[in-house]
């Protein structure tokens, strides 16, 4: 009887991916982790450094040295390659197709679509992505008092249960650095924007799901039935 209930039994489950996850919660274009630090994302552009004379890649050399000797921080660049996805700009083209009159030109639109489509798939264009991450840890700190650090050191995962006024101190420190790094990057001309807590969520998302991106569309954090956890 034994041996036949442990045939019917159902295996439990596995314990959450979550856990296994250095991310804690993604709250107000922040990421808090589970050591207790927190984690900005600036995404950044690009600029064609060949293609400049050599007086501009002097400049942008010394810009760049200032900015990095500026820093009393550390800061991580990523760089983050992607197939590139032109779903929006197909639909577009459908779109464009179904209100053209003329056959002729519905035809080359049509056309155009599929060398397009064909063009991306077997040339499998990359998509390239250039993020600027700022951290801050609380208990490195310096303004922070010796007991402070201790405590904060002796049960790291305490810091993870903020109060809002303690979430907002830390955000609000985090955030002036941010603004720092994103000066200095407009001063070498770069484009830059902090990630919100949707990009966030779906930059985190590509890294952990590379395979299934493209086939299974993150949804907007306002349909997703989460505390904007991940």
């Amino acid at each position: 009887m034994s041996n036949k209930k442990n045939k019917l039994a159902k295996p439990k489950p596995g314990p959450p991916t979550q856990r296994y996850l250095d991310i804690e919660q993604i709250r107000d274009n922040i990421v808090l982790l589970k050591d207790g630090t927190m984690r900005a994302v600036i995404l950044v552009s690009s600029i064609n450094f060949a293609l400049k004379s050599a007086d501009e890649q002097q400049a942008t050399i010394q810009s760049y040295m200032q900015f990095l000797n500026g820093l009393e921080y550390p800061i991580q660049i990523v760089i983050q390659s992607r197939k590139m996805n032109i779903d929006k700009y197909i639909l577009a083209l459908k779109e464009q197709e179904k209100q053209t009159k003329n056959q002729l030109l519905k035809a080359q639109v049509r056309e155009y679509r599929s060398f397009i489509n064909d063009l991306v798939d077997l040339g499998e264009i990359m998509q390239k992505r250039f993020y600027v991450v700022v951290p801050y840890d609380p208990v490195a700190d310096k303004k922070r008092g010796f007991m402070q650090n201790l405590s904060a050191a002796l049960s790291p995962a305490k810091l993870i249960k903020l109060s809002n006024k303690q979430f907002k101190e830390r955000k609000d420190a985090l955030m002036q650095r941010v603004r720092i790094v994103q000066s200095g990057l407009t001063g070498m001309s770069l484009m830059n924007v902090q990630l919100d807590t949707q990009g966030l969520i779906e930059l985190y998302y590509t890294v952990y799901n590379p395979d299934v991106f493209d086939t299974q569309r993150l949804k907007d954090i306002n349909d997703l039935q989460i505390d904007q956890q991940f």
